[in-house]
């Protein structure tokens, strides 16, 4: 159920990385590719008074897998997304726990 909130990068980046992102993370979580969400958010970043261009920025919202996995996430997404052409990203893990979320109205 990882869910992955993306900012500062273009749609299109991230439709041509999806499928190996997905498929990497599925394998290190050792989650079904089903379970993840992928969503591209478009933001507009502001400045000293001006539009600027965003920095990436990608949240990953889960039930805690450990630091070790963690870290081994946070790997793959910053280079996949260096690999597409953003020689920086930012990665926040949000952990979410079980009896907080619910799924039709039954909690984990």
């Amino acid at each position: 159920m990882p869910q992955i909130k993306i900012r500062g990068i273009g749609t299109n980046t991230i439709l041509k990385l999806s499928s190996q992102l997905i498929d990497e993370l599925a394998l290190l979580t050792n989650s079904p590719k089903d379970d993840f969400t992928l969503e591209v958010i478009n933001s507009t970043f502001i400045q000293n008074g001006e539009i600027v261009s965003g920095y990436p920025f990608v949240e990953v919202a889960w039930f805690d897998r450990g630091q070790e996995a963690q870290d081994q996430v946070a790997k793959t997404i910053s280079r996949l997304i260096n690999q597409a052409g953003c020689p920086s990203v930012d990665i926040m893990f949000t952990i979410l726990e079980k009896p907080r979320y619910y799924e039709n109205g039954e909690h984990y």
